[in-house]
This record gives C-alpha cells, structure tokens and sequence, in this order.
C-alpha cells in the first residue's frame, strides 16, 4: 500500500508563492509517477502537472504553464509542486496523485493512490 501525505498549503494573497509537498511511503517511490491534481468548490477534479516515473517528462495544465513547475527528489521519496504568481483562480485543495511506472498521464483514472489534500486560498 501506498501513503501520499500533502503539505505546504495555505493563504497566499495574489501574485505570492507556495510549494507543496507529496511524502510518499510504502513502496519503491522511484516507480511512480507523481500528479499533481486540483478541485474547487463545485468543481470537478482537474489535472494540474505530472512528472514520469523516471522524472524525464513533465507536463502542466496550459493555465499554469511557467507558473507551476513540478519536480521530484527520489531519494526523499517526496514530489514537489513549486506555484509562483498564484492567482485567486488556483483557489482549491491540492491532492497528490502515483501511478505505478506511470509516463504522467493527465487522466485521474490513471493514479492509483491519492493523498487527502492540501488547501490552497489565493486572495485578491
């Protein structure tokens, strides 16, 4: 079994920066690839940034493209999601996402295991 743990969420007013974190436990972190997702109140669950198991392909929702940048440290067993010029629009809870040997896909239906989420609050 696989455990994904968030954290660094928080209130940031507009043009502000956070990062989050994914500590991952269970199995052999450096096969997974790592999504990160997003979902507003009313909204669906929508992909945000993936990093391939072997952190050689990363790919990002256009609406944070140079924003966001996804990274991975392996022998931490943790992924990161760097979020610079937050716009209140990226308002959501955060969730971290693995897939097993994963190439990053952007379909939710993809990630095997979830964490339970980090807020994110962007004020104007």
């Amino acid at each position: 079994q696989v455990q994904l743990i968030e954290s660094g969420g928080g209130l940031v007013q507009a043009g502000g920066s956070l990062r989050l974190s994914c500590s991952v436990s269970g199995r052999t972190f450096s096969n997974y690839a790592m999504g990160w997702f997003r979902q507003a109140p009313g909204k669906e669950r929508e992909f945000v940034a993936s990093i391939s198991w072997r952190g050689l392909k990363t790919f990002y929702q256009d609406s944070v493209k140079g924003r966001f940048t996804i990274s991975r440290d392996n022998a931490k067993n943790t992924a990161y999601l760097q979020m610079n010029t937050l716009k209140p629009e990226d308002t959501a809870v955060y969730y971290c996402a693995a897939d097993a040997f994963g190439l990053g896909s952007s379909g939710k239906e993809e990630y095997e295991y979830w964490g339970q989420g980090t807020q994110v609050t962007v004020s104007s």
